[in-house]
This record gives C-alpha cells, structure tokens and sequence, in this order.
C-alpha cells in the first residue's frame, strides 16, 4: 500500500510502534508466504502446506469461519482482525480443497462503513471493493496491474471515475477520465 499511500504507510507504522527494521522483515515474511518460491530461476516450487494452512499459520486462527455460496460455487469464509484498522477484517475465502479463491479486506461485521455518494468521500483507506461498488452501481470491474490490485470504473455525481484498491481496501480515485492501464504505482505491494 506504501507505493499509493506512503505517507498513510508511515503514519500507520508509527500508530504500530513498529520500527522501519521489523515493517521490512514482516513484508518479507508476508510476500515468502503469499509468492511462490523459485530456485535457481526453475519457476515456482512446490509448497508443503496448502494456502489456507499458511494463512492460519502466519494469522492464527481466524476470529470467525462461515460458509458462503459464490454463484454456484461453496466455499468458506474466514476472518482475522486487523489491528490497524479494527473496523476491518481480512478475509480468505477458500474452496472445499483449501485452496484460496481470494483474499483482500472487507468490513467487520456489524462495523459502520462509510457514507459514500460522491468522489469527495472517496478517501484513501476509507473503504473497500465491496462498499464503492454497492456505492455506485453499477460498477465495472477492471483489471488490476497485480494480483493483490483492483480497479472499479463507476459514475459518481456525473463523472466518470476509477477507483484503484489494494488488498481490497481503496488506494485513490482519478475523476473525469480513466487512467489507462499503467496508472498504478509499478512495483510489488508493501504495507
């Protein structure tokens, strides 16, 4: 998030009480567990755990389990707080099998979410996929510039805009035109 928000970024390592040193060495542990391995440059490696094993491995266990239905597809959906941002959750949903389908932060339940009507409450961090796209509906989805981005394009207050989100949560919104495909900051996300 630091490449749209790297000022949010600090502020929110300091609120931590983190220093520059273990912000490093968590986003090294956190990008090890979600990226594939490579070895010599052979391409991925297999991994011994599945991805909701090393999901509950670095998270712990979840703080609630559900099932949901996505079409015509079960799956499960599992919550863990998130200490900066206690009205969210990040969210892991994952098929019968283990394997994750998708994974981004949503609201806690029962957690006000924003009053969203026009592109001025769209604020970085202020919300998520879910709550800009019921928002302004309807919403096209867009591809993002990597896996772990989404882009919505809407119409809001007559404009058009696209709203770019990190790990589901909103990073910024361009008005009047949307960006084209590199508009996004290049590089691997950082939190």
């Amino acid at each position: 998030m630091a490449d749209f928000q790297p000022d949010l970024a600090e502020e929110a390592r300091l609120r931590l009480g983190a220093t520059l040193a273990e912000q490093r060495a968590a986003n090294k542990h956190w990008q090890a567990m979600v990226l594939p391995q490579t070895s010599s440059g052979r391409g991925p490696q297999p991994r011994s755990r599945g991805a909701l094993a090393r999901y509950r491995s670095v998270l712990g266990p979840p703080e609630s389990v559900s099932a949901r239905t996505v079409g015509d597809l079960e799956c499960e959906a599992l919550l863990w707080p998130v200490p900066l941002w206690p009205d969210l959750r990040f969210e892991v949903l994952a098929g019968p099998d283990g394997a994750v389908w998708n994974e981004w932060l949503v609201r806690a339940p029962g957690a006000p979410g924003p009053v969203l009507q026009g592109p001025e409450d769209l604020r970085p961090w202020s919300a998520t996929v879910d709550e800009v796209a019921r928002a302004f509906a309807p919403v096209r989805p867009m591809e993002g510039t990597a896996p772990t981005r989404w882009r919505l394009s809407f119409t809001a207050a007559g404009q058009p805009c696209v709203a770019e989100f990190t790990h589901g949560l909103l990073q910024r919104v361009s008005v009047g035109h949307p960006p084209g495909p590199s508009a996004a900051a290049p590089g691997p996300d950082t939190a």
